[in-house]
């Protein structure tokens, strides 16, 4: 069930896209069934990232026979973090419920999420139980990235935790607020707090196709959720330092105390190679950290929009 007036909208599904032609009349039937069967006023937004296939056909297709299908068609490919943005800005409903393409988040748990919801939950996040079709390395650089972020950063990340969950409409609007170009939502939607609480689920692998994450993307990713999060890197540094130059003084003090006394003279032209080397790699290791953040400085003075609309279908345009 589906209401014209933007007022009347109980949830917002929003689902980012980017060349996933053959997973969508499978996925937008799922959703039907599931939102269907829970008597509510919905509308599904969705965000195609520049996709270089027929994914922006057939969801023009879908919107034209149901009207409850909303399409934003971006400019190029701005990444699912952008497309995820500018869905939860266009998004109008009294709750949002972001959702990947592939369905491996099943739209099925959506009507735990409003239950929880309707509880008074502010948040309500869906947490893997077990990943399916995920490789042992993807699974292990997962759960390693999870356990450093929660050491590192002054907020908590859960664990096994994508974008799959509900957002209240008074969540939505504080994350509308903050202003970064480098997104990383997982950590704006802890950031914001509010009262959250999660379900458990099992993960399917993807319908069809193949990720769009490789290893690198994710790597990129995991060092934009670390910046975003923690100054840490940066500051480890100076303690880093501080214990080289204390080992340092005391090396220097035994060599001077061993001549003096003993009369050994200093050589070990490989060991002097090992310290200068180390110490230099120790530099660049710092300076490239904190390249990182300068780089994240550069991004954000130039004040670019997160994402560039071409076209909007069934959605008002509120820039």
């Amino acid at each position: 069930m589906f209401s014209n007036s933007e007022d009347d909208i109980e949830i917002s599904v929003v689902i980012p896209l980017y060349n996933e032609e053959s997973n969508i009349d499978y996925l937008f039937e799922r959703l039907r069934i599931g939102l269907d069967n829970l008597n509510i006023n919905y509308e599904i937004v969705c965000i195609n990232d520049g996709s270089k296939d027929n994914t922006l056909k057939l969801l023009l297709q879908h919107h034209y026979s149901n009207p409850v299908i909303k399409v934003i068609n971006l400019s190029r490919n701005f990444g699912k973090e952008a497309a995820l943005s500018a869905g939860i800005d266009f998004a109008s409903g009294a709750a949002i419920i972001p959702i990947d393409a592939d369905l491996q988040d099943p739209p099925e748990m959506m009507g735990e999420m409003i239950n929880k919801w309707r509880e008074g939950y502010d948040v309500v996040y869906a947490t893997r139980r077990s990943r399916q079709g995920d490789t042992w390395a993807k699974r292990f650089t997962a759960n390693f990235f999870y356990r450093v972020i929660g050491q590192i950063s002054h907020v908590q990340i859960p664990s096994n935790t994508g974008d799959f969950r509900l957002l209240d409409r008074r969540v939505v609007d504080a994350v509308k607020q903050m202003p970064e170009r480098t997104r990383f939502m997982k950590g704006i939607f802890a950031w914001v707090g509010f009262k959250q609480t999660s379900i458990l689920y099992d993960r399917p692998p993807r319908y069809d196709g193949i990720t769009k994450w490789n290893y690198w993307r994710l790597w990129n990713f995991a060092i934009d959720g670390i910046t975003s999060l923690s100054l840490l890197p940066l500051k480890v540094w100076s303690y880093v330092g501080l214990i080289l130059s204390i080992a340092g003084f005391l090396y220097a003090a035994f060599l001077i105390v061993r001549t003096l006394l003993f009369g050994i003279d200093l050589r070990g032209y490989a060991s002097l190679m090992v310290v200068i080397l180390v110490l230099g790699g120790v530099q660049l290791l710092t300076l490239g950290i904190i390249g990182e953040y300068i780089g994240r400085i550069f991004e954000e003075s130039k004040q670019r929009p997160i994402y560039i609309v071409r076209e909007l279908y069934g959605l008002k345009n509120i820039h």
